[in-house]
């Protein structure tokens, strides 16, 4: 019996390193900022945010080649066979969760942090293991609320092949691992949800909420500047309307603001939109029988084009 125990043992270990073998991929590293806190305000309501943002995820890293290896509480492990492909499923993921986050108050935001990282692991059946793990987790860690952080690795394959920009980080001490890796941060847009937002505070009895104190002031205000300048135009009446340009100023002023303030889209094609809007207003109250808003609408066409192609 003994001899039989000694002679079966072997083989199960041979069966087991026939299992491991190692490859190079792409790890993505991904988990909630601020997930206790999140669980202490709401629990029902965080964990149904978690569930629509894992399926989310789920499904943007699957339409992009990749897998999800493993989740647990708030954390998220998946691989690419392509870099690229693993830096445009974060940009997807990230600005598929701004419109999730949008109606939301800042202190109730799910906001991921991303990491990723292109390295030698070991793979044992559908697990991954190895140092490639080890950093792209510290990637994550070191990444700001709704950012993405990728390693020197995964920066000198994508950074000519994404439309987006980068911006150095600096190199970043592993755990067991020898050398500090060198860190970027992924550059979506302008968004600035990126940074974590700061602790609620509950607001002072009887003061409006930033949301609703911007709205209402502002259009009062415009509406007493509207009525004034209509009123000195009617009572200095020489046959000219002209208090339709401060007007169209102030409105003007006005979308822009409101704008700067909305997540749910890209504000610099929202801008381009109320721009050519504006030129269109312009040339029908100049109208002298030339439609001459029609070029620099064209200009302003494909600027947008361009904005939403590197955005996609």
């Amino acid at each position: 019996m003994l001899r039989a125990d000694l002679l079966t043992k072997p083989a199960l270990d041979c069966d087991t390193m026939n299992e491991m073998r190692r490859k190079l991929t792409t790890i993505f590293s991904a988990d909630v900022q601020d997930y206790t806190r999140l669980m202490g305000a709401d629990e029902e309501g965080t964990l149904t945010m978690l569930k629509w943002s894992r399926d989310a995820m789920s499904r943007l890293i699957g339409a992009h080649g990749g897998r999800v290896i493993n989740t647990w509480g708030d954390g998220l492990i998946a691989e690419f066979p392509s870099v690229v492909e693993a830096v445009r499923a974060a940009i997807d993921v990230q600005n598929e969760l701004v419109g999730m986050n949008s109606g939301r108050p800042a202190e109730g935001r799910m906001l991921y942090r991303i990491g990723i990282n292109l390295g030698d692991v070991i793979a044992e059946g559908d697990d991954i293991y190895g140092d490639g793990v080890n950093i792209a987790a510290r990637l994550q860690a070191s990444a700001p609320a709704g950012g993405i952080v990728i390693s020197n690795t995964v920066y000198d394959q994508v950074r000519n092949k994404v439309a987006v920009g980068f911006d150095f980080l600096g190199p970043l001490m592993v755990k067991n691992v020898s050398e500090a890796v060198l860190s970027y941060v992924v550059r979506i847009g302008d968004d600035v949800s990126a940074t974590p937002a700061p602790p609620a505070r509950p607001p002072a009895a009887g003061a409006p909420e930033p949301s609703q104190s911007f709205g209402p002031r502002v259009r009062g205000v415009f509406a007493v500047v509207a009525i004034t300048l209509i009123a000195i135009n009617l009572l200095s009446w020489q046959g000219v309307f002209w208090a339709v340009w401060p007007l169209l100023g102030f409105a003007f002023v006005l979308a822009m603001a409101w704008i700067r303030r909305q997540s749910r889209f890209d504000q610099r094609i929202a801008g381009l939109v109320f721009i050519g809007i504006g030129i269109v207003i312009v040339n029908l109250l100049t109208w002298h029988g030339v439609f001459w808003a029609i070029w620099p609408l064209l200009g302003l066409a494909v600027a947008v084009g361009l904005r939403w192609a590197m955005r996609r």
